[in-house]
């Protein structure tokens, strides 16, 4: 009776909850919006992407007023959060793979000066090469950041962790920034059965208010120094103060945990044990996979084996008492590891249990280590049975005939060598002579003639037919007008993009000359490199290849955000080089959402419409001119609906990237897909984007600007809005009741085109 009474009195503690099938994107969206927190720095990578778009439209729903704050990278997103956790504000973010990478330096500032927030890592490959899909090579990076990291193995589990990893963070032992990890693609985006709190007043409750005794920035009567340098003495106890708070953390966990439990009737231990009362041979799985081995223990089991799985709701810190305590009798162990530590004999958490159980002389349990399910490679069931029979086949050998390996790999076959579909193209085939670039030295500008279109037009294409892009896509038709002005051999480097993931998925490729990518933040340095060590080699006469070789480094999706560094050095170090980039007004490859080249008030999936907000909040980039202010020779804006106009910069670009420095070009293309447009319309939005002046077509020749297309001047100048009516992106800022904000963009295009036509008129400007 005694115990009937305690559950009872258990389950009236348990808050009113709702039952739902959602995503591990969705929970996670869901618990920082009922958490309610001040701000959110991001920049969008897939598969963590969805996280702020789900909570853009939540935002526009009044479901919460995080103020979401777009960052032109990680590692800016990781300097916001910081920066608002100094004040005392509660903050959060969400990354993958790369991203997490790049603001890796910023996570042990955030965990050395003791200020908490929370972090989703949503796993995904490390590149390169590149792979979107999850693994844990990003996580393993995390490992030796000073934060706290939780494992999330479902979507309800990302609900709860988020939960709770606020209320661990903030606790008044610990004081460290919290990460909590789930897998990307299955746990991100599958759905699942979910519960979730129906008041977010129980998940704010539970949280508690922030804690108002530390030190931050926003109290002059307590002035702080924060992040001071430290000498040896200081930094050592600085960081055993650090290590003391995250082994603290752990104990701190199990509170938590427990009080978490008699609110949502779900229970979260250090170590989850399935099946493992009488096991004598285990699994040690992190997240996801460990759902699918359960399918696999629960058949071995009917078979009469007695095999178990273990799998961590927390890492850092480490469980090593636990993981001792549920070892004790069990004579193998495999860990299944979803990165490798290279070099070591086994991944991080191989290397952890073995020391863990160093500890304990009276434990012999034979620990293997296999490395698996790298790039999102699918996991199931049987290859979870093979595993456990790896672990019997060790016990009964009484040792690991093969301690660490590979498990999925296959030697390639020398019969499957692919062979090109097309022969590669000779130099001379680019080579047309129609096209004659010379200096006038009396106007400082270069004289281009170029023949009639069509006698360019028999120039082989750059790009192979065959590549992925969307219909209508404006990225390769425009791209291939522009190589027409070129002549002669390219070496062409595509940062990350559509343009670089629709054209080169490995092992095929649609470009017919010499291809490099790499990632969106460094692709113009990248390529510097390049064409510098070229250089320096044909100086040694160690290659021999003709002078008119052209470097171009090609940018698009935002990628003049997150590269915007990259390039500016690249431009002032004054490379031989073209750097040219395809506006799409977006983020198009990681889903539409807002870059800093996204016109105002313009949709994107982080920029709704509703009544709570009206697309993006602020101004477009101006790329061309922030570039022509580095001081290189020559920056021109153009687009495939102005052919002529287009190849004769082309062809400037290239003699001035041969002859003087870094050229910079801007191509306005279309996106069917993200603006909501018709793709056979392409042609005529570009148009309307010109005569409008919203993007004007000027070159900056060695710092005198020329405008090379004048609409007013023909009489063909129109107001913006007969460019927005041609998008779904657009349209809404034609309603009356966004008369405002469509008179604030028509004033800033018109600011842009009456300086420009003074920088036109005055050459000194």
């Amino acid at each position: 009776m005694a115990a009937l009474d305690q559950q009872k009195r258990k389950e009236a503690l348990i808050q009113k909850q709702v039952t739902t099938f959602e995503s591990g994107n969705d929970m996670a969206a869901k618990a920082i919006s009922q958490i309610n927190y001040h701000i959110m720095g991001y920049f969008p990578i897939t598969p963590s992407t969805e996280i702020a778009q789900i909570l853009d439209q939540m935002k526009l729903k009044g479901e919460h007023n995080i103020q979401l704050i777009p960052a032109d990278g990680e590692h800016g997103s990781a300097g916001i959060n910081y920066g608002g956790s100094l004040t005392g504000a509660r903050v959060v973010n969400a990354t993958s793979a790369n991203g997490l990478l790049y603001m890796l330096e910023q996570l042990p500032v955030q965990s050395g000066t003791r200020f908490p927030m929370v972090m989703n890592l949503v796993t995904r490959s490390v590149s390169g090469p590149l792979d979107i899909r999850g693994d844990h090579s990003d996580l393993y990076y995390a490992l030796n950041t000073g934060w706290i990291i939780l494992t999330a193995p479902t979507p309800q589990a990302v609900y709860d962790l988020n939960i709770i990893a606020l209320k661990l963070a903030e606790h008044r032992q610990v004081r460290l920034p919290v990460i909590v990890t789930y897998d990307g693609f299955f746990t991100s985006h599958q759905k699942r059965k979910v519960s979730s709190f129906v008041d977010r007043r129980t998940v704010q409750s539970f949280i508690g208010e922030p804690p108002k005794d530390f030190p931050t920035v926003i109290h002059s009567s307590r002035p702080v120094t924060i992040g001071a340098h430290m000498l040896g003495d200081d930094l050592l106890n600085n960081h055993y103060q650090l290590s003391e708070a995250i082994y603290e953390a752990g104990k701190v966990f199990e509170q938590i945990t427990n009080e978490y439990e008699e609110i949502s009737g779900r229970k979260y231990s250090s170590l989850n044990l399935y099946e493992m009362e009488d096991a004598e041979f285990a699994l040690f799985l992190l997240n996801s996979a460990a759902e699918t081995a359960k399918i696999a223990v629960d058949d071995l089991r009917k078979q009469g084996m007695k095999v178990g799985l273990i799998y961590p709701n927390i890492i850092r810190p480490f469980p090593k008492e636990q993981l001792k305590s549920a070892l004790k009798n069990v004579k193998a162990l495999l860990v299944g590891e979803r990165a490798d530590s290279y070099g070591a004999y086994g991944g991080n958490l191989s290397q952890e249990i073995k020391a863990a159980l160093q500890e304990d002389p009276e434990n012999h349990t034979i620990v293997l280590s296999r490395i698996f399910g790298l790039g999102g490679k699918d996991f199931y069931p049987d290859e979870a049975k093979t595993f456990l029979k790896m672990a019997m086949e060790a016990a009964e050998k009484g040792y690991a005939e093969k301690p660490f390996d590979y498990f999925g790999q296959y030697p390639g076959d020398p019969k499957n060598i692919l062979r090109p579909v097309l022969a590669p193209p000779k130099k001379d085939e680019y080579v047309t002579g129609l096209i004659t670039v010379t200096e006038d030295l009396e106007t400082e500008k270069l004289k281009v003639k170029i023949p009639p279109l069509r006698h360019l037009m028999g120039k082989p294409k750059r790009m192979a037919p065959g590549h992925g892009a969307c219909p209508g896509c404006g990225i390769f038709s425009g791209l291939e007008l522009f190589f027409k002005g070129i002549e002669g051999d390219v070496v062409t480097l595509f940062q990350t993009g559509c343009g670089y993931v629709t054209s080169a998925g490995y092992p095929y490729s649609s470009h017919r000359q010499t291809f490099i990518h790499n990632l969106f933040q460094n692709g113009a340095a990248t390529l510097s490199g390049t064409v510098e060590a070229f250089f320096e080699m044909k100086r040694r006469g160690e290659v021999d290849v003709s002078d008119d070789f052209t470097f171009v480094m090609v940018s698009g999706d935002g990628g003049m955000d997150i590269g915007m560094g990259s390039a500016i050095g690249t431009a002032l170090r004054g490379h031989k080089m073209i750097i040219l980039e395809y506006d799409n007004e977006g983020y198009m490859n990681t889903g539409s959402q807002q870059s800093y080249s996204t016109p105002i008030g313009h949709m994107t999936t982080t920029s709704g419409v509703g009544k709570n907000q009206r697309g993006k909040t602020f101004h477009h980039k101006d790329t061309p001119q922030i570039m022509a202010a580095t001081g290189i020779p020559y920056v021109f804006t153009g687009t495939e609906a102005y052919p002529q106009d287009l190849i004769k910069k082309a062809a400037k670009a290239q003699w001035y990237a041969n002859h003087e420095g870094v050229a910079y070009g801007k191509l306005l293309i279309t996106c069917p897909l993200n603006w909501r447009s018709n793709p056979e319309d392409g042609t005529e939005i570009i148009k309307a984007a010109v005569e409008t002046c919203f993007f004007p077509l000027y070159e900056i020749e060695r710092g005198k600007t020329t405008i090379t297309y004048n609409p007013e001047a023909k009489k063909k100048k129109v107001p913006v809005s007969e460019w927005l009516k041609y998008m779904g992106k657009s349209k809404h800022l034609l309603k009356e009741e966004n008369k405002d904000l469509l008179d604030e963009f028509q004033q800033i295009v018109d600011f842009r085109w009456n300086r420009l036509k003074a920088m036109h008129e005055h050459p000194l400007l």
